[in-house]
């Protein structure tokens, strides 16, 4: 954290001066470690081992806080007795398909509700990242649940955690680990202390979290400590998610991604979805509770919001015009269409591919094969210039004179050169105005999108086809200004707000997003933003000037709430558990909740509120369900559905390891997308033979001094020259075993390619003692490449394509990899390198790695099945 969020870290610095306790755990000792109570050094893709080992702390000591847990989760929930788990099935659990490598999750369901929609086969799910859509709206509920509150019924869901957590003991965790039993103790004790009426705790990780086969399941882990704990919705509780840059948080509300429209709401599926009642019915369950209820209402108004006039009742509000997914159209299964001809154009903006995405050589062979591409960018990256200085022209893969990619490199204003909003990981929205003008010819993506829009809608006017109208229709009225007709960045926060259509009067609130058409929301969590006609994101009344909550420093979604589901922070009854962490609460007197924030609850539901027999939406939730988006208003700790990998994190093996999975026969996690295409080659792992060609794990994470893939920071004179070369991190003791020397050369090989870098010998990165024998990591930073001020070998080129399959992110924080001394070579002589530890890999050809490595799955209604 004090490398990639030098800004937040102070903040950890005034908590432990405060006397709170910090641990760091990560693989390499960092800065961060240097600052904390107490380093935990860890093998890299094995936190779920390490975190299973607290969960069971929690609940063999019974350390939870039982009033808590009873109350607000889904503890006392009895689930199917249908339901095998993965201790039982070596590894995977009931409802598992080995013909595609998918659940069905009708076994995980509460008992009695086997027959959900949500519980049939996953695979279309697992193409279009259907497990990002419950981010938010979360998977259906229907009707009332069996629940046992003593938590001793064998299937309700505590019990079921107390088994699943059984083997994740203080030697497990060690074995799996590397972390000593006595440090692990000490963690888990100080994590569990912060707990109860009178404390709590924050779990704090980095965007590196995400980027693993089972990085949802990571999180899910964090999530069931902190909720175990009474840590969810209180202050100085929670996870604190740090993204990996300003507005990462804001590219998912208002998304960047291919499954997600604004504020959450699902992509709709050609095949499932052909009308709009469809599609709002997959969003809105039998019986949902909460405020998903009302996703008529937001979509109704989003739609609305893109097509205005043209948008009626009569005809679902355009919902003709959306464009739909017909399967996996994630980042990475278009890099292979695009090497195998099926891709003709992209669009390149603020990213770098070529540099900054797994498999950097599939990135730039991809890209070589396209008609047009099109670049916008503050300097020339390696993603516009890939067909001239790519390792792979080197190697003859790409010929310059011969690369049909006709490149269009347009100059990009930077963030101090336009006005508009970031919205930070707190989802705290801050407006920022132009400092300067931009240089030249660089302009806003705001400007180009704009304007790219309105002369692709001059070429159309006119047009008799049907397949035009819905550029056509669109709401494409904004105001500009300036030379450059530069778009009015707050007209676009004013349509995101919302308004109503018959007086243009900006929405104050999103519930008063209406399913008739009369009101049009660009994104409905944001509704507020523009309240009164005021930016309230451009809001800066000094700390000093407010409480300690801050409500008038920007503002956050939804409603300028700052921290979600803060019922929680008081107890059944409405009383604050703990006078001074008092934060929400109920008034009797004046019939409402109160407090220092806004309430994430019906202002006057009362606590004693419980909700008549049939009652669905947010009269459904009783006045003691504080987690008012989930569709029973309960935090999960065991995810009957929507989570595509299991209902339960489990440990797995990351795709690439040196290690046999020391708790179960099933190796790595069974559903994960891998991607059998020919340049996609995974180095083997156990129970496959020769997985000693490649005998060490290497990680990687960033640099203070440089940006994610380098191009804005490789061509700053003082970052360049403070951090001038790719090296990677070794221990002394490998750095012996493989004849390497301090500031020498080392070149490191994987199945993909080969990358060079200065060694730097440390003690940063320390051996692990692993089932009987070290395991060696190595570190890298990833922002270097060919172009630039400062150069070097990108790291991401060591990696494959495997990914996460509930949100399709791929696993690019470990990998395998062999250690040489000396410069890498050149041309096709690295080929020849590459080729040579395939065939000793049992690489050649290639094939994609088995991905059930158990003889045992559970049958539905039995203990376990032979395959």
């Amino acid at each position: 954290m004090a490398e990639a969020h030098p800004v937040g870290f102070q903040w950890v610095m005034e908590a432990r001066r405060r006397g709170a306790t910090v641990f760091h755990v990560d693989p390499r000792f960092t800065r961060t470690s240097a600052a904390v109570d107490e380093y935990v050094p860890i093998r890299a893709g094995t936190d779920i081992a390490l975190l299973g080992g607290v969960v069971r702390h929690i609940l063999e000591n019974e350390l939870d806080f039982r009033e808590y847990v009873l109350a607000y989760t889904n503890a006392a929930t009895i689930v199917s007795d249908g339901y095998v788990d993965a201790e039982d099935g070596d590894g995977v659990f009931s409802g598992f398909d080995p013909a595609t490598h998918t659940y069905r999750q009708d076994t995980w369901q509460y008992a009695g509700q086997e027959s959900v929609p949500d519980g049939g086969p996953t695979a279309k799910e697992r193409d279009s990242a259907a497990g990002l859509e419950h981010e938010s709206h979360g998977p259906g509920v229907a009707g009332p649940v069996e629940r046992d509150e003593t938590l001793r019924h064998p299937r309700c869901v505590y019990q079921i955690l107390r088994r699943h957590f059984a083997r994740y003991t203080p030697e497990m965790v060690e074995r799996v680990c590397g972390i000593g039993q006595e440090q692990f103790l000490r963690l888990a004790r100080a994590w569990t202390e912060n707990s109860g009426r009178e404390r709590t705790g924050a779990l704090v990780y980095s965007v590196g979290w995400t980027q693993h086969s089972v990085g949802v399941q990571y999180i899910r882990t964090g999530a069931i400590i902190q909720t175990l704990l009474g840590n969810m919705g209180r202050p100085g509780g929670g996870i604190m998610a740090l993204r990996g840059h300003a507005s990462i948080q804001g590219s998912t509300d208002i998304p960047t991604l291919f499954n997600l429209l604004p504020g959450y709401l699902p992509m709709p599926h050609a095949v499932d979805h052909p009308t709009f009642d469809d599609w709002v019915n997959s969003i809105v369950k039998p019986g949902q509770k909460g405020f998903w209820g009302e996703a008529r209402s937001y979509a109704a108004s989003l739609l609305k919001a893109y097509w205005g006039d043209a948008a009626t009742p009569e005809n679902d509000f355009g919902y003709g015009y959306l464009p739909r997914m017909t399967g996996d159209h994630g980042t990475y299964q278009q890099v292979l269409n695009m090497i195998d001809g099926k891709v003709q154009g992209y669009f390149l903006l603020g990213q770098n591919p070529a540099v900054g995405s797994a498999h950097g050589r599939a990135q730039r062979l991809g890209m070589a094969n396209l008609d047009w591409l099109v670049v916008r960018d503050l300097f020339e990256i390696e993603s516009a210039t890939f067909w001239r200085d790519s390792p792979e022209v080197a190697t003859g893969e790409i010929v310059p004179t011969e690369c049909r990619t006709e490149v269009f490199f347009l100059p990009a204003a930077s963030h101090v050169e336009k006005e508009g909003t970031f919205t930070q990981t707190q989802r705290l929205l801050q407006w920022r105005e132009k400092a300067v003008e931009p240089p030249g010819d660089a302009r806003s993506e705001l400007w180009f999108f704009y304007h790219l829009g309105r002369v692709l809608r001059a070429k159309l006017a006119g047009s008799p086809h049907p397949r035009d109208r819905a550029l056509l229709d669109l709401t494409w009225d904004y105001p500009t200004h300036g030379p450059v007709a530069e778009p009015s960045a707050e007209a676009v926060l004013r349509e995101i707000n919302g308004y109503e259509v018959a007086t243009g009067r900006p929405l104050s609130s999103f519930t008063e997003a209406r399913a008739d058409g009369s009101t049009a929301v660009g994104c409905w969590i944001y509704t507020g933003v523009y309240a009164d006609g005021v930016n309230q994101a451009a809001r800066r009344r000094p700390g000093q000037e407010q409480d300690w909550v801050a409500a008038e420093w920007g503002w956050a979604w939804p409603a300028n709430r700052r921290m979600l589901y803060n019922r929680a922070s008081a107890d059944p009854e409405g009383r604050p558990w703990s006078e001074r962490k008092r934060y929400v609460w109920w008034d009797a007197g004046r019939g409402e909740w109160t407090g220092h924030d806004v309430p994430d609850f019906e202002r006057t539901k009362p606590p004693s509120y419980r909700p008549p027999e049939g009652a669905a939406g947010v009269a459904g939730l009783s006045g003691t369900d504080p987690f008012v988006m989930q569709a029973d208003g309960k935090a999960w700790l065991y995810a009957p559905s929507g989570v595509l990998d299991g209902p339960l994190p489990t440990h797995y093996e990351p795709a690439e390891s040196p290690l046999r999975n020391p708790l179960y026969g099933q190796q790595a996690n069974p559903t994960r997308k891998v991607y059998d295409h020919p340049v996609n080659v995974v180095n083997p792992s156990p129970p496959q033979p020769h997985s000693g060609v490649f005998p060490y794990v290497f990680t990687v994470s960033r640099l203070t001094e440089h940006h994610t893939a380098g191009g804005m920071s490789r061509t700053v004179r003082p970052l360049a020259e403070l951090q001038p070369e790719m090296f990677v991190e070794v221990s002394p003791e490998l750095a012996a075993e493989v004849g390497v020397a301090h500031l020498g050369w080392a070149h490191l090989v994987s199945a993909r390619s080969v990358i060079e870098a200065r060694v730097l010998v440390t003690d940063r990165m320390a051996p692990l003692r692993i089932e009987g024998r070290v395991i060696h990591q190595v570190w890298l930073p990833y922002h270097f490449g060919p172009a630039g001020l400062v150069t070097g070998d990108s790291a991401n080129d060591l990696f494959g394509i495997t990914l996460d399959p509930n949100v399709l992110i791929q696993e690019s924080k470990v990998g395998t990899c062999d250690v040489r001394p000396g410069r890498r070579p050149r041309g096709a002589a690295l080929l020849d390198l590459v080729a040579g530890y395939r065939r000793r890999a049992g690489l050649d050809p290639p094939h994609p790695p088995p991905l059930l490595t158990t003889t045992v799955l559970p049958a539905e209604g039995e203990d376990r099945a032979d395959t």
